[in-house]
């Protein structure tokens, strides 16, 4: 096997899973009671959540991009510099940074920056866009939706492991023997963001880069075909494999009543997804979140445990990110889970499998 020309996270197996939370940005109404949160208490809910979370004991807090109607993270590294000075150990993320309409210099720049501020706990998940009324916004063309991703992302890998680019494409000016500063001091890890589908699983392989996929909903199962997919891809590309993490992620409820849980949520979900996507979210998918198999992670505090322990079961996964403020859900109610998450999920996912990797 040939070394990784990439800059890899360290993810520390003998302590188990890491366990991150993520939030899309949205910005929506409590489906169940009509109130809307002002911008900015919804900014300031970032910062808490992640304080809260470094002090449960997660591993890392993701923030993502969203330029369209009911999102407020527009300006998501803005926000991430922001819980950069307002934490001290939790690892930092984007989640996704929409690569395709961003230009690679500022990305790297702006993601370096936060990496010095943070004493190194920044990675960048680079994502193609699932919502797509940002390409007008921003001044691209969707028609090179799939040309703009594969181009840029490997111009911000580029930028990344050499400090003197010269480089020359279809959608930027070159540049010859130019410096993206400031530089951060051990590199970026940079994960591409897969929707769940194979083919783009199966591009990540060939780059050799680590793997944020996505995870929102029906059987595991299905997943795991894209993940060994990916792996297969490594291999034969003659990257390491076992050295290559791959993180998860999906949504999450939780409640110390299971019907309660799956009560309360399901309108915070299907709202959330119509205001998001244009969609609601099948009635049947969520009532077979109620298997451990499925890959909805709402219930009570053992499900969720249960849920969890098998996906890395299935998928061999180094990390798994939960997004536990879709869809308008109260700051009262985000409080909670993380205390549960604290209290009873991290602690014995992370009991089980460090014993395992032992």
């Amino acid at each position: 096997m040939t070394n990784n020309p990439h800059i890899i996270p360290q993810i520390d197996r003998s302590q188990g899973l890491e366990f991150g939370l993520y939030s899309l940005g949205d910005y929506m109404p409590n489906p169940h009671t009509g109130d809307w949160v002002s911008p900015e208490d919804r900014l300031q809910q970032f910062i808490e959540m992640a304080q809260l979370a470094e002090d449960a004991g997660v591993d890392i807090f993701h923030l993502g991009e969203s330029h369209q109607e009911y999102f407020i993270s527009q300006a998501h590294m803005i926000i991430l510099s922001a819980i950069a000075q307002a934490t001290n150990t939790i690892g930092i993320a984007s989640a996704a940074t929409i690569i395709s309409t961003s230009d690679p210099v500022r990305v790297y720049e702006n993601a370096a920056t936060i990496d010095l501020l943070s004493g190194g706990r920044m990675e960048i998940v680079a994502g193609r866009a699932s919502r797509i009324g940002l390409f007008e916004l921003l001044g691209y063309d969707f028609k090179d939706y799939e040309a703009l991703y594969e181009e840029k992302l490997d111009l911000l890998l580029q930028i990344n492991e050499e400090e003197e680019v010269t480089w020359s494409g279809q959608f930027r000016p070159s540049l010859d023997k130019a410096r993206a500063l400031p530089r951060s001091k051990e590199g970026l890890p940079i994960w591409r963001a897969v929707g769940g589908p194979a083919d783009s699983a199966i591009k990540a392989g060939l780059k050799g880069v680590p793997m944020y996929i996505t995870t929102l909903g029906g059987s595991s199962e299905y997943f795991k075909h894209s993940i060994d997919i990916y792996r297969s891809v490594l291999h034969e590309k003659g990257f390491d494999e076992a050295t290559i993490p791959v993180t998860t992620s999906g949504l999450m409820y939780i409640h110390e009543d299971q019907d309660t849980a799956f009560k309360n949520y399901y309108k915070h979900l299907d709202e959330g997804m119509r205001k998001a996507n244009g969609t609601g979210f099948d009635k049947r998918l969520f009532a077979q979140g109620k298997d451990y198999r499925d890959s909805l992670n709402v219930g009570d505090p053992q499900l969720i445990i249960d849920k969890i322990l098998y996906q890395h079961e299935l998928f061999n996964n180094q990390r798994y990110t939960a997004q536990i403020d879709f869809g308008g859900i109260p700051m009262d109610d985000i409080r909670r889970m993380i205390d549960l998450l604290g209290e009873k999920v991290i602690p014995t996912v992370k009991k089980y499998t460090r014993e395992k990797e032992g």
